[in-house]
């Protein structure tokens, strides 16, 4: 049965019903999604022993031009996605400056449409992001970065690349696709059958020039914030703010998260220190930004809990301070 939706939009009951799930998604942080949900679906004793019969194996493939990559991930047993996000590349930005001053490439003049023109005109109400889902909002920018192409006589500017700027798509050529997808099947077809050892557990292929195929064992991260089922350490300065603690999930390469909102618990009471996926909460909660950590009531050895669109499940980090500002 095929669903148009998104997968965050289905919850852990329809992912508890597959035996094996098969991802060829287009963005990291739907890989970061489905990856916490069928962690978040394993069981444990109370002594802390996995009950196996509740990890649902992911296979994955992706692919990148004429690089491609196919992975097999036992939730709980081996490394995850979290384990190994230092391995993905960072998003390709363009510098603000040359956006709005010297624009040289159509990326250019579409980033402008994007990131300066919209939130400024606020074609479709307000506090509407873009959807580059939504072929009324893609129109909308290619035809004001068509418009800023003329300014600086530059060509290039299609609907296709406005499509394919707005969602961070990259070129797709088939014979990689087709490659990776046989490697995908053939690992699914592995564990149902139990003919043999599934892919241990990384494949990594390139055909730019001539052929290379390299296979290796990622390892298990102890600290994983994922599935370590431990509290994440973060050291901060004593005098930090709550936004230097939310640049850092923000930055960092172990976190890599989008809008983190963070609570915790003052006087056995639940507090919401910052929230920004709510309007509402974010407008009350923003001047907490500013204010250090210790002013926010968190001591060292404080716990905080950390929620994020790259996970359907918060984090928990300890905070500790250091008198050092290294």
């Amino acid at each position: 049965m095929a669903h148009y939706c998104k997968i965050q939009d289905f919850d852990s009951d329809f992912y508890r019903t597959f035996h094996i799930v098969v991802c060829g998604l287009d963005s990291i942080v739907a890989r970061r999604w489905i990856n916490g949900m069928l962690i978040d679906l394993l069981d444990y004793d109370d002594e802390g022993n996995l009950d196996q019969s509740t990890v649902i194996p992911m296979v994955d493939g992706g692919t990148e031009g004429f690089k491609g990559n196919a992975r097999v991930i036992l939730p709980g047993l081996t490394a995850c996605v979290e384990c190994t996000l230092d391995l993905y590349p960072p998003q390709v930005n363009f510098p603000l400056c040359t956006i709005a001053h010297t624009p040289r490439l159509p990326e250019h003049c579409i980033e402008y449409a994007k990131v300066l023109v919209w939130p400024q005109e606020k074609p479709f109400g307000e506090n509407v992001p873009v959807d580059g889902d939504d072929p009324e909002h893609v129109q909308w920018i290619y035809n004001h970065a068509k418009q800023r192409a003329e300014e600086y006589n530059i060509s290039g500017v299609t609907y296709r690349l406005t499509q394919g700027v707005v969602k961070h798509i990259i070129p797709a050529v088939a014979s990689t696709n087709a490659t990776i997808a046989a490697a995908c099947a053939l690992e699914v077809f592995k564990i149902a059958s139990s003919c043999c050892n599934p892919l241990n557990n990384y494949m990594v292929y390139n055909d730019t020039d001539g052929l290379y195929t390299y296979t290796f064992q990622a390892e298990k991260k102890d600290d994983c914030p994922a599935c370590s089922q431990k509290p994440q350490i973060l050291t901060f300065h004593e005098n930090a703010t709550l936004k230097d603690v939310i640049t850092f999930l923000c930055d960092d390469a172990k976190f890599q998260m989008k809008a983190p909102g963070v609570t915790t618990m003052i006087d056995n009471k639940n507090k919401t220190l910052y929230m920004q996926s709510v309007k509402s909460i974010e407008e009350r909660t923003r001047d907490n930004l500013s204010k250090t950590l210790k002013d926010l009531g968190i001591t060292d050895g404080h716990n905080i809990i950390v929620a994020d669109s790259t996970t359907p499940k918060a984090i928990v980090c300890r905070i500790h301070f250091t008198a050092s500002m290294e």
